[in-house]
This record gives structure tokens, C-alpha cells and sequence, in this order.
């Protein structure tokens, strides 16, 4: 027998075969498969998402497989004439997906088969759907992650937007969910576009790891046909920062990895976790009780009893959905705990939570960008409906408790006090402001000076919430200034 003429041992029969007898192993089996384990069985109505990736995968190896004289220059036309019918026909809605065909990989094998005949056969020469799966699913991640990090970088530019708009507004400072110090909002806000911005540095190091090639592995050992499998990872972009081509090195590891796909799941579930947390304060922050912010209408709900409400029902359900996305990852954790090597048909069970999670992201990301930052008005040029400040109350707020006391104890240390000293000193000064239902700052000085006598009439502008701002202008801290020139850093890394 030729190459040319050559299959793998697990190439599909006739598309006659595939249509009567439902799998491209019956040949070996007296009964069929039953309706109820074809449908337990069958992954093809969520994996079919596969489809662009297996068609590209299939394109480059049957390219390779050609360069290699595997198969003929005449088979390897055929394949791709089949496969741009094929495409046309799933884009335009006319392709047929098939119960009995199991998978995206079969269904379209048995139509390219249909269209090109023996060559359709021919095509999986050298692979199996072992590798031929990792594949398509390290391809369509890779695409996923790519526009993940296009949504992380809008969501980035959201906050920075409204952090430029509110440098100045004073926002109080929590911890422990009470007033600590003054910050300006502006800060507060690219607090998260750090967070954010490690999100898309591991989402970037996840691309990395994705975009190494497993084709070639067959289904387990390897394969006797003399393939290339460098020059399929350099058709398919499976290459390093050098334009090296990068390829699994262990065809066991190779068909039985998912690492991968956890370590997305990982990536998205911590994202995921600092969109909540992030929800979590614009709940906070849009109740009555505190009032700092408004959402616009359209990313809020009524009540159907209570005509007074606005509910924030889109950061609410990014909240809900985040124990969706960590679910997901302890799912896939939990999925590849007890594998023995190689392939084991659990694994198909990791394409719906990994499905599910890059929707999720990215529905989510998308939806926050705008919440944020608004929407472009094409008329303006500028976003419109993004989150609304309302500076006033966040400054009376930040007046309510005692947020400067940090400042009158740094005081006392440049007049010598050490600082634990300092610290009790305004224990009592702040215990004395309570008694008398008053802000520090509306403290008389003859009362400051009972505590200390070398506090003087400047310690005013440290208890002021805009001297306690200003006097924080250390690399990371709260002062306009720094948070100024952080703004700029951020502007010239998003740009």
C-alpha cells in the first residue's frame, strides 16, 4: 500500500458506514449503541462550538500530511474544496448536525467525507480524536483569551475614566467596613484596574501555556507515519516568542492534559472574584444608606410591589455568577483528580463548565465596561451613562469617622512623640470628640493642647480631609498628584 493510499488504524469508514451503522468503530460491535447512551454520549450540540478550530486543525495537518507525501497533492485539494463547503454550509446554518455522529470532529469528517470521498478517509491519517480534540480546544481557547484581553483592557479604560474624572473627590477609606482615612476616589477606582491588570498579565501567561500543539500524539503513543509536527504548529500560530514552533513533547501528557483549561478557569474565576468585589462596593455605594453613586437605569431593575425601587441587579447577578465561574473550576479539578494516563472519556465533560466560564467572562466583562464607563456618544465622542459620583456625600461621610486621626498622630511624632505614645494621645483626643459629637478638626486648640502641649494652630490643615489627601504624596499613595501620575502610567499602558 502507498502513502498516499495509507489510513491510520482509527480512520472513519464510508459516510454510508457512519450514517447506518452510527460509529467509526462498529465494525467490531454485534448490537448498536442505544438511544439513551447515544444521547449520555454524544457531545456534539455544545461542542459543535469547536467547529472553526477542527476545521483549521484538520486543514493544517492534511497540509502537512501532503508536504510529507502521505497523502496525494489531488487528496489534499479535495480536502480543502470539502472543507470550504463544509464551512459555508455550517456558516449559513444548512450544515446538519447529527445525534448519531456523536461529536463536532465525526460530523464533520463524515460530510467532508460525503462531499470528497476517499480522501475525506484519508484525512485522518497519523491522528485520532485524542489529539485531534486537544487540539481544537487549545485553538478555540486561544481565540477566547485573545478577546478576553481585549474586554479586560476596555474594562481597564472604564475605570480609568471615571478615576481622571474624581482625583479630587474624597471618598472615605474603609477597613473593616468602618471609616479609616480619607482617599480620593479616583485612587479607589485604579485600585481595581491593578487588579484588573494582573488579571490580563495571567490570562496572557494561560495563552502561553495553551498554544503548544498536541496533534501527532494520536491516541496515545505516537504514530508510525512520518508526520511534521513542527510545521503544523507553525501553520496554526503554536509558536513561541521567537517564531519557534511549540509542540507537546509527551503524546500521553499530550492527549490527556487539561491543565490548560483549569488554569483559565483559575484565571477567570480570580477575575471573576475581583469583578464581585467591585460589585460588592457599588451595591454598598448606590444604597440609601450611603448614596456616593448612581447606575444608570438601564443596568437596574424595579420591584414588582415596591414602585419606589431601583435594584442593582447587574453587579447583584456578576456577584451570583462569580460561584458559578469558581464552581466551574472546582468541577474540572475534581474532573482530573482520579485519571489513570492516557485519554479517558471523562474528559469530554470539561468542554460545558469551560464553555460556560468563557461566556460568563466575557458577557460579564463586557457589561461592566459600560456600567463603568458609559457609552460612546457618536454625536459627543464622549462616553455617556457610566457610574454618577456624588462627591458630596462621599465627603460628608468621610467626616463621620474621625478619618484624619492617623494624621493628628503623625503630627505628634514630627514633634517628637513616639508613635505608640502618639497613637494614645489621640485615642483621647478622638474619645473626647466623641463626648462632645463633634469632627476632631472642630476640636479648639486650647482643648488639642490638653492633650499635647506643642500641638499648634497648623495641626488644622493635617486634620482637614484635603490636608490628609495631599500629605500622602508617597509612589502609591492617595495624594492627586501620585494618583495623577498613576493615571498617566495607566493611560500609556492601554494605549
Amino acid at each position: 500500500m502507498s502513502k498516499a493510499q495509507a489510513t491510520s488504524a482509527d480512520a472513519a469508514p464510508s459516510h454510508n458506514q457512519l450514517d447506518t451503522k452510527a460509529q467509526a468503530w462498529s465494525a467490531l460491535f454485534s448490537e448498536p449503541m442505544s438511544d439513551l447512551v447515544k444521547r449520555y454520549t454524544s457531545s456534539v450540540f455544545f461542542d459543535k462550538r469547536l467547529w472553526q478550530a477542527d476545521i483549521t486543525g484538520s486543514l493544517a495537518h492534511a497540509e502537512m500530511l501532503a508536504a510529507q507525501g502521505i497523502i496525494s497533492a489531488d487528496d489534499h485539494a479535495s480536502i480543502q474544496r470539502g472543507m470550504a463547503q463544509i464551512t459555508s454550509e455550517i456558516e449559513s446554518g444548512a450544515f446538519e448536525w447529527k445525534l448519531d455522529l456523536e461529536d463536532v470532529h465525526l460530523n464533520i469528517e463524515a460530510r467532508l467525507t460525503q462531499l470528497v470521498g476517499d480522501a475525506g478517509k484519508r484525512l485522518h491519517t497519523g491522528r485520532s480524536r485524542n489529539d485531534q480534540v486537544a487540539t481544537d480546544v487549545r485553538l478555540w481557547l486561544r481565540g477566547e483569551i485573545d478577546l478576553i484581553g481585549d474586554l479586560l483592557k476596555e474594562l481597564q479604560v472604564s475605570l480609568v475614566d471615571v478615576a481622571e474624572q474624581n482625583v479630587e473627590v474624597i471618598l472615605p477609606g474603609f477597613t473593616h467596613l468602618q471609616v479609616a482615612q480619607p482617599v480620593s476616589f479616583g485612587h479607589h477606582m485604579l485600585a481595581y484596574v491593578e487588579m484588573f491588570k494582573r488579571d490580563a498579565e495571567r490570562m496572557a501567561d494561560v495563552r502561553r501555556r495553551t498554544n503548544v500543539l498536541p496533534l501527532g500524539s494520536a491516541a496515545l503513543a505516537g504514530t508510525t507515519y512520518p508526520l511534521d509536527r513542527e510545521r503544523v504548529a507553525k501553520t496554526l500560530g503554536m509558536v513561541d516568542v521567537n517564531g519557534s514552533p511549540v509542540v507537546c513533547q509527551n503524546s500521553l501528557d499530550a492527549v490527556s492534559d487539561r491543565d490548560f483549561a483549569i488554569e483559565f478557569t483559575a484565571a477567570a474565576s480570580l477575575c471573576m472574584v475581583h469583578v464581585s468585589r467591585l460589585s460588592e462596593e457599588l451595591i454598598i455605594w448606590m444604597s440609601q444608606n450611603f448614596g456616593f453613586i448612581k447606575i444608570a437605569d438601564r443596568f437596574t431593575t424595579g420591584s414588582s410591589i415596591m414602585p419606589q425601587k431601583k435594584n442593582p441587579d447587574v453587579p447583584e447577578l456578576a456577584r451570583g455568577k462569580t460561584g458559578r465561574v469558581v464552581g466551574h473550576l472546582m468541577g474540572l479539578i475534581t474532573l482530573m483528580k482520579g485519571q489513570p494516563l492516557a485519554y479517558n472519556k471523562d474528559n469530554q465533560e470539561d468542554k460545558e463548565p469551560l464553555f460556560d466560564t468563557v461566556d460568563t467572562l466575557k458577557d460579564t466583562l463586557r457589561i461592566f465596561a459600560e456600567m463603568v464607563g458609559g457609552q460612546l456618544n457618536p454625536a459627543t465622542g464622549k462616553k455617556e451613562g457610566g457610574i454618577t459620583v456624588n462627591a458630596q456625600a462621599m465627603e460628608q461621610a468621610a467626616l463621620k469617622g474621625y478619618a484624619t486621626a492617623t494624621d493628628l498622630a503623625d503630627y505628634l511624632v514630627k514633634k517628637g512623640l513616639p508613635f505608640r505614645d502618639a497613637h494614645e494621645t489621640v485615642a483621647h483626643a478622638v474619645k473626647a470628640a466623641t463626648s462632645h459629637a463633634c469632627d476632631l478638626s472642630e476640636l479648639p486648640l486650647a482643648v488639642l493642647q490638653g492633650f499635647h502641649p506643642q500641638i499648634e494652630k497648623d495641626v488644622y490643615e493635617c486634620l482637614s480631609l484635603r490636608g490628609s489627601l495631599n500629605a500622602r504624596n508617597t509612589l502609591g499613595g492617595t495624594a492627586p498628584a501620585q494618583v495623577r501620575a498613576q493615571l498617566a502610567r495607566h493611560r500609556a499602558r492601554l494605549a
